[in-house]
């Protein structure tokens, strides 16, 4: 299990039966989840669950810095519960899987004179190209 449910105990966030399915939902490796898909699975543990009450506690998981929105041009929006582990994003331009990477970029290895006076905090890099499935799909030749 990921240790976004252990987090958020340890800052003494109010743990309700529908906050705690959709962090549930979160749980497992290389989990980028829609917020429809973070849904799905909270209703199989909690069917009454909202919609509504999804797009909200995800919402506050963002603002909390527990979990990451990642964006992937031309789809929805995925949440990432690896937030407090550098990590960075491998991601197929066909079907949209994103899988975690170790990190290979970090603020220092931005040169002084490509700063532009900048104080580097943080380094996105994302990495794109096919994964086996969807290479296999690609015609011959």
């Amino acid at each position: 299990m990921s240790d976004l449910l252990e987090r958020l105990r340890r800052r003494g966030w109010r743990m309700t039966s529908q906050r705690r399915v959709v962090v549930e939902a979160l749980d497992g490796d290389h989990v980028h989840l829609t917020a429809d898909e973070v849904h799905a699975r909270a209703a199989r543990r909690l069917p009454e669950i909202a919609r509504a009450t999804v797009y909200n506690t995800l919402g506050e998981l963002v603002l909390l810095g527990e979990v990451v929105e990642v964006s992937v041009h031309g789809r929805a929006k995925r949440f990432d519960p690896n937030a407090h582990h550098p990590h960075q994003h491998l991601v197929c331009t066909g079907c949209g899987t994103i899988r975690d990477v170790r990190p290979t970029a970090t603020p220092a290895g931005l040169p002084e004179r490509e700063r532009y006076g900048f104080t580097v905090s943080d380094v996105e890099v994302t990495y794109r190209g096919l994964c086996p499935s969807c290479s296999r799909d690609l015609p011959p030749g």
